[in-house]
């Protein structure tokens, strides 16, 4: 067996992505993904770790100009659904925020959750039936964070029903959808993310969320 090397990698390039990394609605430029740099992309995705190894992950990618133009209408009803239940200060701030970029971004990327994937006995996930859905997760925070580095934007778009969504590209019952992910090329990277740069709300310092032992104060809101 060869063991893969201890060795650090530079902690500012890993910090530097983290610190750069935005959920990016606007600053889609169209252009296309190369084949080799969508590839790094999707491999470091399904190199996320799993529970009990069963990678219950799949990507879905959706080029096609119709389907992405359907789901983006889908995405603006759902839209108009919270803006009607929003009022005063905060329906004037939400009517300024954009929640997707589906089509300027060229391509999106639908992620499903499998939990037949590994099956019948999934190794750790016999106490917390989330934890494959948690793997999920990792898996679209690896694509994230790899596709910063390659210089392209990333938008999680949440404004729609699974159920559409679901019949739209087609996916199995039992499989849910998931993320669509918006990505592509961007002209730059927001210094600041628009949640906080219109108002909606802003980070909470470290202190706040950190605690020591057991779980102390009240719920933070």
């Amino acid at each position: 067996m060869t063991a893969r090397s201890t060795e650090p990698m530079p902690a500012a390039d890993l910090y530097d992505v983290l610190r750069r990394r935005r959920d990016v609605r606007n600053e889609f430029t169209g252009g296309e993904i190369p084949d080799e740099v969508l590839r790094r992309v999707l491999t470091a995705a399904h190199s996320a770790p799993s529970v009990g190894l069963s990678q219950p992950w799949d990507f879905v990618l959706v080029r096609d100009e119709a389907t992405r133009r359907a789901f983006r209408e889908h995405v603006r009803a759902e839209r108009d659904v919270f803006a009607a239940e929003l009022s005063g200060e905060r329906a004037e701030t939400f009517a300024k925020i954009k929640v997707e970029g589906i089509v300027e971004s060229g391509l999106g990327i639908a992620v499903t959750y499998d939990p037949d994937r590994g099956s019948p006995a999934v190794l750790g996930r016999h106490a917390i039936a989330d934890a494959g859905l948690y793997s999920v997760c990792l898996a679209i925070q690896n694509l994230w964070l790899s596709a910063t580095a390659e210089g392209l934007g990333v938008g999680w778009v949440s404004f729609y029903r699974e159920e559409f969504l679901r019949g739209l590209l087609d996916i199995p019952a039992g499989v849910r959808p998931v993320a669509w992910l918006c990505i592509g090329p961007v002209h730059a990277l927001a210094e600041t993310p628009d949640l906080e740069r219109h108002g909606w709300r802003r980070r909470s310092p470290l202190e706040d969320v950190v605690h020591h032992d057991k779980y102390r104060g009240g719920r933070s809101r």
